[in-house]
C-alpha cells in the first residue's frame, strides 16, 4: 500500500542524502520525492511517498524522526490526502494529429506549452490517477519524452504539520 510522509527539515546541504541513505540502507523504495521551501526559508518541505504495510511505514516514521535534521514527520491518511505531480509530455504530432491532441488536452484540462514541426509539448498537473489517464490518451500518438515532478501532497482541511 501507498503511504504518503509530510517530512520537515531544516534547509541545509545534505539532508536530502541522509534521508535517502535512511531509505537505501533498510531496503525501503522511494516512489515520490519532492523537496521544496517553505514559507520559513530555514525549513523545508519533502513529500515522501513509498510503498509498505504500516509496521513498515511506522518503522520509517521513526528512523526519520531519529535524523538531526528532521523537524517533523506526519503520514498522511489517503482519506486526508491532497496530492498533485505536474507533468510535461513531448508527443509526435503531424498536421493531421494536432486537432485530435487538443481536443484531449482541452478535456483533460492540459496546456499545449510548445509547438514545433513535428512535436507538441502538453503540461498536465493532476493527480496521479487523472495524469495515468492522460498518458493512455496520448499514447497512440508516439509519445517521445516525459518528464515528472513527483508527488506534492498537503493534508485537507485546516491541520498543518506544524
Amino acid at each position: 500500500m501507498k503511504h504518503t510522509l509530510s517530512v520537515l527539515v531544516e534547509n541545509q546541504s545534505g539532508v536530502l542524502s541522509r534521508i535517502a541513505g535512511l531509505f537505501s540502507r533498510r531496503g525501503y523504495n522511494i516512489e515520490s520525492l519532492n523537496v521544496g521551501a517553505t514559507e520559513d526559508p530555514t525549513i523545508s518541505r519533502m513529500t515522501i511517498v513509498v510503498n509498505g504495510d504500516d509496521a513498515i511505514i511506522e518503522q520509517v516514521e521513526k528512523q526519520l524522526n531519529k535524523l538531526i535534521n528532521v523537524i517533523k514527520v506526519k503520514s498522511i491518511a489517503p482519506a486526508e490526502l491532497i496530492n498533485r505531480e505536474l507533468i510535461l509530455v513531448k508527443v509526435s504530432a503531424g498536421h493531421k494529429e494536432r486537432g485530435e491532441i487538443s481536443n484531449i488536452t482541452q478535456i483533460m484540462g492540459a496546456h499545449i506549452i510548445d509547438i514545433s514541426r513535428a512535436t507538441l509539448t502538453v503540461e498536465f498537473c493532476n493527480t496521479p490517477e487523472q495524469i495515468a489517464i492522460l498518458l493512455s490518451l496520448l499514447r497512440p500518438y508516439n509519445i517521445r519524452e516525459t518528464i515528472r515532478t513527483g508527488t506534492v501532497a498537503i493534508e485537507q482541511g485546516s491541520t498543518t504539520i506544524k
